[in-house]
């Protein structure tokens, strides 16, 4: 199979020159001068930009496509509404327990939310939301009443159950220990309908111009499930999974961590070999782990390793054959991580990877230390403005003196690798949407004015690269996808216009055409924009 594109600008790697004509034979990209075998497709760009495949270096596939049987909630904007939407998803439903999710936090005051309005709605079937964030969860009594907590439960390890003044429980859950209080209760999703799931978000994902992503929090129970679909061919992205290292089963998890990995090993379009770490919580629920306690709070947070805990098991991981993935907010979680990666130096230069997701509070003392390791900060561009969330739940948490976060242009510059992930259902897996953030540090509404803590903006460039190379680097799959040199994999994604050319805040005004995966459409925008036209009509 063979694939000739011409007629627009092809962006090889971002250091040697613009194309404009690329072969792509048998799933890989042919050198310059490779003949043009005569049943090659001639794909016509329209003026377009051709570039290497986006990956989502940190993104919930499964999370998301969860969420699309349950109530859209995220765009409500009062408690009233999303309990008229539960209200009505409970009508429509028989099912014994709903689950759903996500919700916008800031619509309640410091994000606490109460059963009771959940049991106006529904006051006889448990009820479990997840908070857009999905480090807090809303339940209602009934969901309080069949995981069996009560004044009397005492809050779980590394996690938190919020109280009113007479000790009862409120209905909000911090952390997963706490939600697993109520959520272990309730029946697992059927298989059939979590791998309808996986190929309903994945689609979306190769629709933003993604081939390959990274499911950054995969249980060992939720991999059949993966292997289901992978073997199905309902994956429209490649995917390695990371399983989540569970701080209460350590060291013993390992082997079963590693038994599920070998499990993995071979199937179509799926790779498991990464180890996820939640080294902290979040900063809106004061669960980040700092240095210095919060400005609001006498805590320094939660952390769910101890440092020393976590270099010990990153070494280990390492020993057994995983990257680490490693998600760190607060900047005592961040020293923690680059700690621990300072632990397998050697390793790293052999070509293990370690990645630091989020990395929302960096110590400026220790972003020196990343010239020395060959780490990478996969940052979240669209987090990096001044929204809802930011000033009414995370600035007033850390206070004036903590108020620099993402810092992506001094991470690049100390030397660290950058990548670029969604944490979808988090927030869009719009790729264009997050090279605007990281470039302009603007919201939609372009504020404010010259961006968010503008010093750290990346130049478009560089905010590619992230999205491309950068990611394939944090997989460790740099020798095989990210640019669009001679033998790599032919992931690609057609835009219709070069971004490069206009201004950055019109980045998003671009169109995702089409994308392939190793050659191999997985997106069109519209059945015309792949048709192939006579070979006659190629140039030489």
């Amino acid at each position: 199979m063979a694939i000739v594109f011409t007629g627009g600008t092809i962006r090889i790697d971002g250091r040697t020159s613009d194309v404009d004509r690329l072969v792509v034979v048998d799933g890989l990209v042919a050198e310059p001068g490779h003949p043009v075998p005569e049943d090659a497709e001639h794909i016509d760009l329209e003026g377009g930009l051709l570039l290497p495949a986006f990956g989502d270096g940190h993104v919930h596939p499964l999370l998301a496509g969860r969420e699309r049987t349950g109530p859209a909630l995220r765009d409500a904007t009062s408690v009233a509404e999303i309990v008229g939407r539960v209200r009505a998803w409970a009508a429509a439903s028989d099912a014994p327990w709903l689950v759903g999710g996500s919700y916008d936090a800031t619509i309640v005051d410091g994000g606490l939310f109460d059963a009771r309005w959940l049991d106006a709605a529904v006051p006889d079937r448990p009820v479990v939301l997840h908070a857009w964030d999905y480090h807090t969860a809303w339940v209602n009594t009934a969901a309080l009443r069949a995981g069996g907590v009560d004044a009397e439960t005492p809050d779980p390890a590394l996690g938190r159950i919020v109280r009113r003044d007479d000790g009862s429980p409120s209905g909000t859950l911090v952390e997963r220990p706490a939600i697993e209080l109520v959520l272990a209760h309730a029946p697992r999703p059927a298989r059939a309908d979590d791998v309808d799931a996986l190929a309903a978000a994945t689609t979306h994902l190769a629709a933003q111009g993604i081939a390959w992503a990274q499911e950054a929090w995969a249980e060992i129970d939720d991999v059949p499930t993966w292997i289901a679909a992978a073997r199905a061919g309902r994956l429209a992205v490649d995917v390695d999974l990371a399983l989540r290292a569970d701080p209460t089963r350590w060291p013993a998890q390992l082997d079963d961590l590693r038994a599920t990995a070998d499990e993995v090993s071979g199937e179509p379009g799926l790779t498991c070999r990464t180890v996820k770490f939640f080294v902290d919580g979040i900063l809106e629920n004061r669960t980040a782990h700092l240095l210095e306690c919060y400005h609001d709070a006498r805590t320094r947070g939660l952390p769910n390793w101890r440092p020393d805990q976590l270099a010990a098991a990153v070494a280990a991981c390492d020993a057994a054959g995983f990257d680490v993935h490693l998600h760190a907010i607060g900047d005592a979680a961040v020293r923690a991580a680059i700690d621990a990666a300072e632990t397998i130096r050697e390793s790293l230069r052999r070509g293990r990877r370690v990645t630091i997701a989020h990395a929302q509070v960096v110590d400026p003392a220790d972003l020196p230390r990343l010239a020395d390791l060959d780490i990478t900060f996969c940052f979240q561009p669209q987090w990096a403005v001044a929204d809802a969330v930011m000033t009414e739940l995370t600035l007033p948490r850390l206070g004036p003196a903590r108020e620099r976060q993402y810092r992506m242009r001094a991470a690049r510059d100390a030397g660290a690798r950058l990548s670029f992930g969604s944490d979808w259902p988090v927030t869009s897996p719009d790729v264009l949407l997050g090279l605007r953030t990281a470039v302009t540090r603007q919201d939609a509404d372009g504020q404010p004015a010259g961006g968010w803590q503008p010093d750290e903006r990346l130049t478009l460039s560089e905010a590619i690269d992230a999205a491309t190379s950068g990611v394939a680097l944090q997989a460790g799959d740099q020798d095989r996808r990210g640019t669009l040199r001679p033998g790599m994999a032919a992931d690609l994604v057609w835009l219709d216009r070069d971004i490069r050319r206009a201004p950055a805040d019109r980045i998003t005004d671009a169109r995702i055409l089409g994308t392939w995966r190793r050659g191999i459409p997985t997106f069109a925008a519209r059945v015309s924009a792949l048709a192939a036209v006579r070979p006659e009509q190629e140039s030489a």
